[in-house]
């Protein structure tokens, strides 16, 4: 039983959450600072490898109707490069993902400026645990 590795693509930085092996909780991991598309896909198949990913997920930026934007193009984009690394890509609406990480991390009581290193793998957190849930 592999594990669904989860992805929050921003421009900056890339928010990285795993499953368990039963695919029943997600977890935050970890977060990648953005360098180019070679060395963040890299990474990304490295972390793949030990948590012995079966796919990875990637939340994605729709407009509040439903619609995507530019940002979704990106991150489309973004997944093709993931594809040809081999791995098989998914997609998760992620819509208000983002906020709900910022309130989980303020009611842990965590400052203003600690959230900015964890705020988005706390989103991918949101996100991958929305798509465990519907199941």
């Amino acid at each position: 039983m592999g594990r669904i590795v989860c992805l929050d693509v921003g421009d900056v930085r890339i928010g990285v959450a795993v499953s368990d092996p039963l695919k029943m909780i997600a977890s935050p991991y970890s977060v990648i600072r953005r360098v180019g598309w070679g060395p963040d896909v890299k990474e990304i198949s490295r972390i793949c490898v030990e948590q012995e990913a079966e796919f990875v997920l990637c939340g994605l930026p729709r407009n509040m109707d439903g619609t995507e934007g530019f940002q979704a193009e990106k991150v489309r984009l973004f997944a093709k490069q993931v594809e040809k690394a081999g791995w098989e890509v998914r997609f998760e609406d992620e819509r208000l993902s983002t906020v709900s990480a910022e309130h989980a991390l303020i009611e842990g009581g965590m400052h203003r400026e600690d959230r900015k290193g964890h705020v988005d793998k706390v989103a991918a957190a949101v996100i991958l645990q929305g798509y465990l849930d519907r199941g």
